[in-house]
């Protein structure tokens, strides 16, 4: 009955899984399964809690993207006790939102993806990691740690905590920024926005001319995309609305709390990660060659759906992307592309809201009674859409919670990417550890 690779464990994610590669009697792939095999439970044990400590305890879901849940729960949060935030929580939110999120992109270019692209993906295991991104280009490295290590700071210098944190509560945030603050971080972010050019420069110039083929052949499908659009349809990654656009372009966009009308949740025997799927264009069918329900979610989802960028170097930076592979591009590998000009709206966001002089306000929390509700919070986490659902009864105590988060979005695209790879790769047995690390690039793309 032929063979199974597996690959295990999966490399440079932000998580653990294998891939199951199955090989028919010729050596030919026939199914590929990605595994996900590690059970959270949060939406269960946050049954009973305050919902104003969903904020603190929602966090702890991702050490990696913290501040998504944090931010996504105070909303679902002020949405379940019908309050409002003032405009300056709301930018402190945000902006908060912006350095965390430059800090993530940074990490996934250089650390989890470079070693594919700086070192080659064909190179031994020992050397294509980040040990041999910074052998290979030393002034590099020491300013991505260094930029890493200044996002990281600014958090944690105004905020209190880089990770699992405790700002954002119901109704607003925790506590003002001060004049002396806002001076201090303004040329601080203005020396990210430098990085995150030189970044996409260095990319365009390095990286992924280099690897057209591969971006054209690694884990390519055709699937539609979701991300959040504003009402002018710009690039938004705190509110707006949801836009659902199918494989060919045309589109739909609903309000956070009418999700349910436009996504169902699937599950298979072989992973305990649900299979969200788009259940108006029918029931799930993770078929290459008719993938029906299936969408992404992420920064390649988010260029493919806006109609703009809101910021202006991230908006030239579109139109180029779009110049060169249409909107929408379904290339995978294209998430790389699509996560630097994310990078560059965050930096380019972040001075601007530092150069906001509402930023300082004082006005910051908005008085909150606890009560029943249900509220649906949404954001755009680094990995995708992240839906927050609460339910609270008259005291105010969460009696129902379902969460659907960027990567659980993907787990069916995954999948997909997967199987094409592995099938494109493989064939009469024949593989190496170069053609198996090309079928993680596929899954790498998401960054998961």
């Amino acid at each position: 009955m032929g063979k199974v690779i597996n690959i295990q464990p999966i490399t440079r994610i932000e998580g653990h899984a294998k891939v199951a590669i199955h090989l028919d009697d010729a050596g030919n792939v026939v199914e590929t399964k990605v595994h996900v095999q590690a059970l959270r439970g949060f939406e269960k044990f946050c049954e009973g809690r305050p919902a104003e400590e969903m904020p603190r305890i929602v966090c702890h879901i991702c050490g990696i993207c913290p501040w998504a849940h944090h931010l996504a729960s105070s909303k679902a949060v002020d949405a379940c006790f019908g309050v409002t935030p003032p405009p300056a929580a709301v930018k402190l939110r945000r902006l908060m939102q912006n350095i965390a999120y430059i800090g993530d992109r940074i990490l996934h270019f250089y650390f989890l993806a470079a070693p594919d692209f700086v070192i080659g993906p064909d190179a031994d295991y020992s050397v294509r990691n980040v040990l041999g991104v910074i052998q290979a280009v030393p002034d590099i490295a020491r300013q991505v740690v260094k930029m890493r290590q200044m996002t990281a700071n600014m958090l944690e210098d105004f905020a209190g905590r880089a990770i699992h944190p405790t700002f954002s509560q119901a109704g607003g945030v925790s506590k003002p920024m001060t004049e002396k603050e806002r001076s201090a971080m303004l040329p601080l972010a203005q020396e990210l926005l430098e990085f995150s050019q030189f970044t996409m420069k260095f990319a365009k110039d390095n990286v992924f001319p280099k690897y057209l083929d591969a971006i054209k052949t690694i884990g390519v499908i055709r699937v539609g995309y979701l991300g959040t659009v504003r009402e002018d349809g710009a690039h938004d990654f705190y509110d707006g609305k949801l836009r659902l656009m199918k494989p060919d372009g045309s589109y739909e966009d609903f309000a956070y709390d009418q999700y349910l009308d436009y996504i169902g949740e699937w599950v298979e025997p072989w992973s305990y990660q649900k299979f969200p799927y788009a259940k108006k264009w029918g029931q799930l069918k993770l078929d290459l060659d008719d993938p029906v329900g299936v969408y992404r979610t992420n920064c390649l989802a988010r260029v493919n759906v806006v109609d703009q960028m809101a910021t202006p170097l991230a908006q030239a930076e579109l139109e180029e992307f779009r110049a060169a592979f249409g909107r929408p591009a379904h290339f995978t590998l294209l998430y790389h592309y699509a996560r630097l000009i994310e990078l560059l709206q965050c930096a380019e966001q972040a001075l601007e809201l530092l150069n906001d002089p509402e930023i300082t306000s004082r006005d910051i929390r908005a008085e909150v009674t606890p009560k029943a509700g249900r509220g649906v919070g949404c954001v755009e986490a680094p990995r995708g859409s992240l839906i927050h659902d609460y339910e609270t009864d008259a005291d105010g105590l969460i009696t129902k919670v379902n969460l659907i988060v960027g990567t659980t979005h993907n787990n069916a695209p995954i999948n997909l990417s997967v199987f094409q790879a592995a099938k494109a790769l493989i064939h009469d047995g024949k593989y190496d550890q170069g053609i198996l690390n090309k079928v993680e690039m596929a899954i790498r793309a998401y960054d998961p």
